[in-house]
């Protein structure tokens, strides 16, 4: 059957058409991307996409979003859209519907996707384990965080709020991140330090550590002059986010029981191959007395372009045709 998927982030809304069967994905058609910028709701960008799709829309909907799931009002936390999961049918003009967290749809992602989907960051090589527990956990606008289980009948998503744990600095510059960080926030969580915005206080303490005047900047901006290589700040700013990213994805493994890690997001695949080269890997491991046992957990990437759509797709085939 045909599902319209949706994945609501803080910034972008994107929709697809997929074919589902047998509670798994067999098609997922075309992206549209939406800016939430521009649209007052939800319904009003569903029925933007509708329009730029020319025909009826299917009745049935795997719905991803940034944020924790109730069934009163939710409320996405980077983004000002609201959502009352009671009007869905009435307003979306659905007949059925699966509403799920967006790391809960890439944990799906996860799980159904094959093994040519993933590109290895560290740890042992070979692909993710059959049976136990990965964690899915990954930047963008915020830090998005799911555990799946594997068993021998399946898989289960566990929906988590992971990235708001507190952050943990390990060395005098985190001290440093940390301090600047307080004088803003009371408490600081990781996804203050590992998701977009958190280049801001990391590219700005260095600056400070530097003697060097803090310029206020976009994260946009800090990224595009790390990625091209055009400032010495910005670059180093870049190298450790990623051993902050490497550390936060460690404990997060350690929480949920270290079999394997996957790293997703709309940054965590911009930063692929700095990702392998960086520091993350050795601050994923050096967990103490778990440095061995993290040394066999493997890290792997996912290079899905549209994991959210899938997952979101995968979710309602779960709930309604498997």
């Amino acid at each position: 059957m045909e599902v319209i998927a949706v994945d609501i982030g803080g910034t972008h809304a994107r929709f697809a058409i997929a074919e589902v069967k047998d509670g798994h994905v067999v098609r997922l058609g075309e992206p549209t991307t939406l800016k939430t910028a521009e649209h007052g709701s939800l319904q009003l960008a569903w029925q933007a996409f509708g329009r730029t799709l020319g025909r009826p829309l299917p009745r049935m909907a795997g719905i991803a979003v940034a944020s924790p799931i109730n069934d009163d009002l939710i409320k996405l936390t980077n983004n000002p859209w609201i959502i009352r999961p009671r009007l869905i049918t009435e307003r979306l003009g659905v007949d059925q519907w699966t509403l799920i967290n967006d790391f809960g749809a890439i944990g799906h992602a996860v799980a159904q996707l094959g093994d040519d989907a993933f590109l290895h960051v560290c740890g042992p090589e070979g692909p993710l384990p059959a049976k136990g527990s990965l964690t899915v956990c990954g930047p963008g606008t915020g830090l998005g965080v799911a555990q799946v289980f594997r068993h021998a009948r399946g898989y289960n998503v566990i929906e988590t709020e992971g990235g708001h744990m507190d952050f943990a600095p390990l060395d005098g510059i985190e001290d440093a991140m940390l301090k600047r960080l307080r004088k803003t926030y009371t408490r600081v969580s990781a996804e203050r330090i590992a998701s977009g915005p958190g280049i801001v206080p990391i590219y700005e303490t260095l600056a400070e550590m530097e003697g060097e005047p803090v310029k206020s900047r976009s994260d946009r901006d800090i990224w595009d002059m790390a990625f091209s290589g055009t400032d010495s700040l910005a670059s180093a700013a870049m190298d450790r986010f990623c051993l902050s990213l490497g550390a936060i994805a460690g404990d997060l493994a350690l929480a949920h029981g270290p079999k394997g890690v996957v790293i997703a997001g709309g940054l965590g695949l911009r930063l692929k191959d700095h990702l392998i080269s960086s520091g993350f890997g050795e601050r994923f491991v050096a967990k103490g007395r778990f440095q061995s046992l993290m040394a066999s957990v493997p890290v792997k990437l996912i290079t899905h372009p549209q994991p959210g759509l899938y997952g979101a797709a995968a979710a309602f085939a779960q709930e309604h045709t498997a």
